[in-house]
């Protein structure tokens, strides 16, 4: 059970629930008003969506639902009821990355890595429906992702390879 469903309602108020994560059904048993940051985490056992300011503004927490950059913090579970929503664990594997995560690590693009999560998710988003952006665009997609180490040139280019290595490489 959530923790947010064990502490904010009653028994009755928690229902089953059944979402798509990464491709899988997936079913919890939780109040429809839990943040669904806290299911990805608590119940799930999904590491990449950060708690971050829990008030949806830092970025830390994006997951992508039916492809668009969502705030998983302030977006209630039930949100995610008949939608594919999708974690940085649902993107590749360690033997075979997804093209926008290996760019990241091939341009060095955190240091602390706290703000990785939103970047990748809002860089997918972003090249999902724009496979060539310009420096204007990146910076426009991920405006509301905060990196407060300040490695806001090398997140612009590893965007930017990640553009190169969708365009030139098979999928996977």
């Amino acid at each position: 059970m959530s923790l947010h469903a064990a502490s904010s309602g009653s028994a009755s108020d928690v229902e089953p629930l059944v979402i798509t994560v990464n491709g899988r059904t997936l079913a919890v048993e939780a109040t429809r008003d839990t943040p669904l940051l806290y299911v990805l985490r608590n119940d799930f056992e999904l590491n990449g969506p950060k708690y971050g300011c829990g008030l949806g503004q830092c970025g830390a927490c994006t997951v992508l639902m039916d492809g668009g950059p969502t705030r998983s913090c302030v977006v209630p579970v039930a949100a995610a009821l008949g939608r594919d929503t999708l974690t940085l664990e649902g993107l590749g594997t360690l033997d075979a990355l997804h093209p926008v995560q290996r760019a990241f690590i091939d341009e060095q693009a955190a240091q602390c890595g706290y703000c990785l999560n939103g970047m990748i998710m809002s860089a997918k988003a972003l090249l999902d429906r724009n496979p060539e952006p310009d420096d204007a665009a990146i910076r426009q997609a991920l405006r509301f992702n905060f990196c407060r180490c300040g490695t806001h040139l090398e997140i612009v280019n590893a965007v930017k390879r990640a553009a190169h290595y969708l365009k030139t490489e098979p999928p996977r």
